[in-house]
């Protein structure tokens, strides 16, 4: 009898993992019908080649040239700085840098917030204590806190990478934890400690899989909000000196004095922050939607 009841028990916890292989397979298929997800998902994947094929589509911009200030031509795609340094260059090479930033600092970020929002749902006594830190850093006013950060550390990638995932990671957390809660009191979980099943399987085998789908909507917003804290804290001059990124092209725009009688040294990089923060929200917009049986039935 007992061996009938933990067969029992067994079935029912592999079920909502076979309904999640299903769920997936929907998504996609309503994702993959859905013009507006693929067309920013497309976009996030040029710029993604286009940082890691920089070397091969443009010579890293450095040195000077005697075409300054030359507007957008044939010979200069998006013209050129005060340097006579080409623009193009500048926005593929600060592709590479603004996309590494973005997807280190999130990387953090997820990690950090997703092991604090899954033990304060899986773990009730320390709970309170760590919605008490989530809401605390929430309430923190994040931008004067990163540029006091950034300004004490001292300008580097490293830094810029800290200081953002340092300030992004409570949002996740929270988004996790309400997620983690609603999944952590469901049938399938009591089954998994009824059979005896080690903490740390449970996490693994269970309660993470049910929340990847939120996690994977969360990677790509706080992505996108990485690249543009790093744009702003390279364009208040608090970046890597010593690497090109979206924000230093601003920067160095701003500092020649450029920006107001040559648009395109700032037109160019603010039109691909836009296009990349654009195309991630309508990304994460689309994968909700697909993610909702009553919006696929729709």
């Amino acid at each position: 009898m007992t061996a009938a009841l933990e067969q029992d028990l067994a079935g029912g916890a592999a079920e909502p993992v076979e309904r999640g292989e299903a769920a997936g397979r929907a998504t996609w298929d309503a994702f993959r019908r859905n013009p507006m997800g693929l067309g920013a998902a497309a976009i996030l994947g040029v710029l993604v080649l286009m940082a890691a094929l920089a070397p091969l589509i443009a010579e890293y911009p450095s040195g000077f040239s005697a075409d300054v200030l030359a507007p957008p031509s044939a010979a200069h795609w998006f013209g050129t700085d005060n340097l006579g340094r080409d623009v193009f260059a500048q926005v593929i090479w600060g592709t590479r840098v603004s996309m590494f930033v973005g997807v280190a600092a999130s990387a953090l970020a997820i990690a950090l917030g997703v092991v604090v929002g899954v033990l304060g749902a899986y773990v009730r006594r320390v709970d309170t204590l760590l919605r008490m830190v989530v809401d605390l850093s929430l309430s923190l006013p994040v931008l004067p806190l990163m540029i006091l950060v950034a300004a004490l550390a001292g300008p580097s990638l490293s830094t810029i990478i800290l200081v953002i995932s340092f300030f992004s990671w409570p949002e996740v957390a929270r988004v996790v934890r309400s997620q983690a809660l609603a999944v952590v009191g469901l049938p399938y979980m009591d089954a998994a400690r009824v059979l005896g099943g080690r903490h740390l399987w449970i996490l693994r085998r269970h309660l993470l899989p049910a929340v990847a789908p939120v996690i994977s909507v969360t990677v790509v917003l706080t992505a996108s909000r990485a690249v543009l804290s790093e744009a702003g804290l390279s364009f208040l001059g608090l970046g890597d000196p010593s690497s090109w990124s979206w924000g230093r092209v601003l920067y160095e725009s701003q500092q020649s004095g450029s920006m107001t009688t040559a648009w395109w040294t700032t037109l160019f990089p603010s039109a691909a922050i836009l296009l990349l923060v654009i195309a991630a929200t309508l990304v994460a917009i689309a994968y909700n939607d697909a993610r909702n049986p009553r919006a696929r039935e729709d």
